[in-house]
């Protein structure tokens, strides 16, 4: 049985193949092009299915980038999903993307216990989407869009280590200066790997979506602008 993971909340669109008796990985695909995955998502789905020599068939579950994160990739990103859970008749596993970064890099931290890891998207001018989370991926600050100045989280940071990362991170990091208990890191982005690693344990969980009203979890409303008449 295999599980197909989704991550579309960044510049970067990813897919990965879990097997869902064990989670091990059996393949990935991502392109780092911005504004491409209305365009790419289904052709890397394709490749990485066709290079790991399975088919749609094989599919026991999709998985998704729940957000927050890029209003138009949730969207490319839950249509996909959900096209292809209605068209397979399989279940819908939604997956936090802070969570699921917050995952990623705690993986791969040496004394992972000696943090706390705040993953920040870009939500534009000096806000940013984050959450907190422990190593074992237990939600300390449910995910929130945060202002920010040089006291953000200041009380975290008076009683804990916190490791910052994803691409609002750096937007703090100009804020804060030094601060003993933060570290940076730079370079880190989605993947759809840590979301197929969480989203094999909530498959048994049965923590399904009702694939009929899915929606992504925006944090913010959508502002739209009508054009102006000419």
């Amino acid at each position: 049985m295999l599980l197909l993971s989704l991550e579309t909340s960044s510049p970067v669109c990813s897919v990965a193949l879990h097997r869902l008796e064990d989670g091990s990985l059996i393949g990935q695909s991502e392109l780092r092009l911005d504004k491409s995955h209305s365009t790419h998502l289904t052709v890397l789905i394709e490749q990485l299915l066709a290079n790991t020599g399975h088919a749609l068939a094989d599919l026991a579950a999709v998985a998704v980038s729940d957000g927050p994160g890029s209003y138009t990739g949730l969207r490319i990103g839950g249509a996909a999903a959900k096209g292809l859970c209605f068209a397979l008749d399989i279940p819908l596993v939604a997956v936090s993307t802070l969570q699921a970064l917050a995952t990623q890099v705690a993986v791969g931290t040496a004394r992972p216990e000696s943090w706390l890891y705040c993953p920040m998207l870009d939500a534009r001018r000096t806000e940013v989407y984050a959450a907190l989370y422990t190593h074992t991926g237990q939600e300390v600050l449910a995910p929130t869009p945060l202002l920010l100045d040089a006291d953000t989280l200041a009380e975290q940071l008076a009683h804990h280590s916190v490791l910052f990362f994803g691409h609002g991170a750096a937007k703090f990091q100009a804020l804060l200066g030094e601060h003993a208990n933060a570290g940076f890191l730079a370079g880190i982005e989605p993947s759809a790997i840590s979301v197929g690693q969480l989203a094999v344990a909530a498959y048994y969980r049965q923590e399904f979506q009702d694939v009929a009203y899915y929606e992504p979890f925006y944090l913010k409303e959508v502002y739209t602008t009508t054009p102006k008449a000419k």
